[in-house]
């Protein structure tokens, strides 16, 4: 991520683009604005990670169609809903379909700042998560396929036997596979080798 935290602004009212944008780089944001939906639809697959404030009301897509579209593409980044007067509804539905805040028009710095704290922690705490599934996934390239198969059996939360039985073999080499896989894992419990079995997406 770049040293300032990076907001896109999108709003077709240019009045808002300007007044958000000025209080948000005086408060040490980077800025981009978006005169629509469409056009930051257009830009997105090139566009630096950030938070999106997106306006609800645009002619050609509204705020929640945009919303529906970057889910579409596997767009992460937390998105703040601003709205109007009246459009709580609207708002509701946003947050339901994953946006973390919504602000309505006109809006005090502070609960903006607030909203983009919101946003901009969950942006931090997903790219923590995907470090740790990257940094999962490169210790189990370590394990043969018998290995991860019984780790993979421990974080179903199954006993020795019951993997043993899955895998067509027998208890005591159940347990020399997972002494083999703590040795390769470099942890000395169970519970080490869940945390590393979860974060790259083994168990249910």
């Amino acid at each position: 991520m770049p040293d300032k935290r990076l907001v896109h602004i999108v709003d077709d009212e240019e009045a808002i683009r300007r007044s958000a944008s000025f209080m948000l780089k005086t408060s040490g944001f980077a800025v981009e604005t978006w005169d629509s939906g469409v056009s930051l639809l257009k830009a997105i697959r090139h566009a630096d990670q950030g938070c999106i404030l997106l306006d609800v009301r645009m002619p050609e897509m509204d705020g929640l169609e945009v919303q529906q579209a970057l889910a579409e593409r596997g767009v992460t980044m937390p998105v703040v809903i601003l709205t109007g007067h009246g459009d709580v509804s609207i708002a509701v539905r946003a947050m339901k379909a994953g946006a973390v805040d919504f602000i309505e028009k006109p809006f005090e710095k502070a609960t903006l700042l607030g909203a983009l704290d919101a946003a901009f922690g969950r942006l931090e705490r997903s790219a923590q998560r995907d470090e740790r599934a990257a940094d999962a996934a490169v210790l189990l390239q370590a394990l043969t396929p018998r290995e991860r198969d019984v780790l993979a059996g421990l974080a179903n939360g199954f006993p020795n036997k019951t993997i043993a039985y899955d895998l067509g073999i027998s208890p005591r080499t159940v347990e020399v596979h997972r002494a083999n896989l703590m040795t390769k894992l470099e942890v000395r419990s169970l519970s080490d080798a869940l945390r590393i079995a979860f974060a790259a997406g083994l168990g249910t």
